[in-house]
């Protein structure tokens, strides 16, 4: 697992060996960043359900001014903080060990991109959704990787749902904010 491109381009990230966690391909990882590309500079970013955070990293070596590292894991929120020191994006970072969902009800920040990869097939983006829409930007945009075949809403508060990507067994689906008509 790498990052990418930007500022940390190249540099091999840490993940966990563990059945608990699967890291984004770095096809999808493209294919995502490709999607928000233009989104990313100056952006307040969420990682929820971090894993090793090659997520919120390489949103940050395209350019994200901020990123905050949730998981409820505290061996991955570790591998996340080593990732952060190896990359040189400490100073940008907050990581914290909690549960993904509590962590969204009680958060302070807006954020102006959110990613989520959850464990599959638990119903944690469709229980997480409705109050991550409260703590979007009005530019925001959240990015669910999920397994293939999963049906999210088409609206979920100021959410709408954008499209859904498929790279074989896993899909991506985006979200943005709707705004007001002129």
């Amino acid at each position: 697992m790498r990052v990418i491109t930007g500022t940390a381009r190249g540099r091999r990230l840490k993940t966990l060996d563990s059945y608990d966690v699967r890291p984004t391909t770095d096809k999808v990882k493209e294919a995502i960043f490709s999607i928000i590309h233009f989104d990313i500079d100056g952006s307040a970013v969420l990682d929820l359900f971090s894993g090793s955070g090659q997520m919120g990293i390489e949103a940050l070596s395209r350019g994200a001014k901020y990123c905050c590292f949730v998981d409820k894991s505290k061996a991955s929120a570790d591998v996340t903080s080593e990732n952060i020191e190896m990359t040189g994006f400490r100073k940008q970072s907050t990581v914290s060990i909690m549960d993904s969902l509590a962590y969204i009800k009680t958060a302070k920040n807006i954020f102006d991109i959110a990613i989520l990869d959850p464990p599959y097939n638990m119903g944690l983006i469709e229980d997480t959704l409705p109050f991550l829409a409260e703590k979007m930007s009005d530019r925001g945009v959240v990015v669910c990787e999920h397994e293939k075949g999963l049906v999210l809403p088409e609206k979920v508060g100021k959410l709408v749902n954008h499209r859904t990507y498929r790279y074989g067994k896993v899909e991506v689906t985006v979200f943005r904010a709707e705004n007001e008509p002129e």
